[in-house]
C-alpha cells in the first residue's frame, strides 16, 4: 500500500504519533430522528512526517462535508469572548489600526471577534465556510463571505482590498491543503501588513497529554518550528510569538512578508524555537514515544469512572465539545457511565453525541436532576463552568475533569 504523502512537504508518511482507533466525526451531532441509524466511522490516527515533523491526520472527509452545517458557535463561551476583546485592544494599538485600515478574519465564525473591531469603526470582513454560522455574523452586521479560504478566494478578495491585519483563530489546524491556505494569506496581505494566527501548540499537547484534542476536523498539529517552516515556504516570516492558555495551551504567531524590513525577529520567537529544539521536536523519537502514554491514560480514565460508578455515584457531563467526543469514543464510554451531557449551545441541545449517543440537554437539567458528579468535557473551560454551576455544591455535587489526569476536583 502506498504511504500517504505529507500535506506540507509531500514526504511519505509511515510514523504513527497516536492511534485512537475508529471514530465518527467529532462534530457530527446526531438528531433524534437519526439516533438509530448507521454512523460512518473513520480511523483516528495521527501520523508524523519524518522530514518536516508535521503531525497530521489522513483526510477521510472533505472540509465541504465537515463544515457545511457546523454546530460550533464561538460566542457561547464568555471566557473566549473576553480573550478576543483583549486581543482586539492589543492589536489595534500594536498595528495602529484605524478607520482607514482593513481587518480580515479567516474562519470568522459568528462574528465573535470582528464585532470588537466594528465597535471601533475599523472596517472588517469575515471569511467563513459554514453558511449557517455566517448567517449569525451577518445578522450582527459583520460583512461575511461564505467561502473556504485559499489562493483562489484570496485573489478574488485582493482585487477589492488587501488586509492590514489578516487573522485566524483555530483555523490553521482545520485546513487539509495548508500550502494553498498559506499561499492565499501571502496574496491577501498588504506589503506592510501583519498576520496573526492562533492554534493549539503541539508541545503542550504532548506535555499535558491532550490527546483528546485530536479529531478529524483537526487535520494538522503544529510546533512553532514546523509552522515557521510552512510560512517561510510561501514567502512569509513569523517574527514573533506569544504562548497563550487558551484551548489547553496555544500559540499566537505574528507574521509578515519575508521582505518586510520593519519586522525583526523577537527574543520570544528565538527562545521558543530553541526550547522546542532542546525538547526534541526535530527528532522522530520524541513523536514515536507519545502513543504509549495515550494508551496508559485511556486505562486510567476508565478505572476512575468505573470506580465512581461502583461507589454508586451518578455521573453526567457538561459540554459537548469535539474533544469530549474523542475521549468518549476512544475510551468506549456510553450511557452506562454518563447519563447525559448538557450544553449552553441551543444548536446542540436535543441532539446526541456522535458514537456514544449520549443525549445533550440544556444546562438547567443539572439543577433539576442533582447528579453526584459533573464531568467537564471541555476541560479548558473548567474554571468558567465551575463558576456557572457552583450551585451543585449545595447538594454535595462534585466536578471532575482532566487536569491532565481525570480526577475529582476540590
Amino acid at each position: 500500500m502506498t504511504a500517504t504523502p505529507c500535506r506540507f512537504c509531500g514526504s511519505p508518511l509511515d510514523a504513527v504519533f497516536a492511534d485512537l482507533g475508529m471514530s465518527p466525526l467529532a462534530n457530527s451531532y446526531v438528531p433524534a430522528e437519526r439516533v438509530n441509524a448507521m454512523e460512518p466511522y473513520y480511523p483516528l490516527r495521527a501520523l508524523v512526517c519524518e522530514r518536516c515533523f508535521l503531525v497530521q491526520l489522513e483526510e477521510f472527509e472533505s472540509p465541504a462535508h465537515i463544515f457545511s452545517d457546523y454546530a460550533y458557535f464561538s460566542s457561547y463561551s464568555t471566557s473566549w469572548l473576553a480573550h478576543c476583546e483583549r486581543y482586539c485592544e492589543m492589536i489595534v494599538q500594536r498595528c495602529a489600526l484605524s478607520e482607514s485600515s482593513m481587518v480580515v478574519e479567516i474562519a470568522s465564525n459568528d462574528g465573535y471577534l470582528l464585532q470588537y473591531f466594528s465597535q471601533r469603526n475599523i472596517p472588517v470582513l469575515g471569511v467563513e465556510p459554514a453558511g449557517n454560522v455566517a448567517e449569525a455574523a451577518i445578522a450582527k452586521g459583520i460583512p461575511t463571505v461564505v467561502a473556504f479560504f485559499g489562493k483562489q478566494t484570496a485573489a478574488s478578495l485582493a482585487s477589492e482590498a488587501r488586509a492590514d491585519l489578516l487573522l485566524g483563530n483555530n483555523v490553521l489546524a482545520h485546513v487539509p491543503d495548508v500550502n494553498d491556505f498559506v499561499a492565499g494569506m501571502k496574496t491577501l496581505l498588504k506589503p506592510r501588513g501583519v498576520i496573526t494566527m492562533e492554534f493549539p501548540h503541539l508541545m503542550r499537547l504532548v506535555e499535558q497529554n491532550q490527546w483528546d484534542t485530536i479529531y478529524h476536523e483537526h487535520f494538522s498539529y503544529f510546533s512553532f518550528l514546523t509552522a515557521r517552516r510552512l510560512f517561510e515556504a510561501h514567502g512569509l516570516r513569523l517574527f514573533d510569538v506569544e504562548e497563550l492558555p487558551t484551548h489547553g495551551g496555544s500559540l499566537r504567531v505574528f507574521g509578515c512578508h519575508s521582505d518586510d524590513p520593519g519586522r525583526k525577529e523577537t527574543a520570544s520567537a528565538e527562545a521558543l524555537a530553541e526550547r522546542e529544539r532542546k525538547a526534541g521536536y526535530q527528532r522522530i523519537e520524541t513523536y514515536l514515544a507519545y502513543g504509549r502514554r495515550v494508551a496508559q491514560d485511556k486505562r486510567a480514565i476508565l478505572r476512575s469512572l468505573i470506580d465512581m460508578k461502583d461507589d454508586g455515584l451518578r455521573i453526567v457531563g457538561y459540554g459537548a465539545p469535539a474533544k469530549g467526543n474523542t475521549l468518549l469514543n476512544y475510551c468506549g464510554i456510553g450511557r452506562d457511565i454518563i447519563d447525559y451531557t448538557c450544553d449552553l449551545n441551543p444548536h446542540k441541545q436535543g441532539r446526541f453525541l456522535p458514537g456514544s449517543h449520549i443525549p445533550i440537554r440544556p444546562p438547567e437539567a443539572i439543577m433539576e436532576d442533582k447528579p453526584d458528579v459533573v464531568l467537564i468535557l471541555p476541560w479548558n473551560l473548567k474554571l468558567e463552568i465551575m463558576e456557572q454551576l457552583s450551585a451543585i455544591r449545595d447538594w454535595g455535587g462534585r466536578f471532575a475533569a482532566r487536569t491532565p489526569k481525570l480526577e475529582l476536583l476540590p
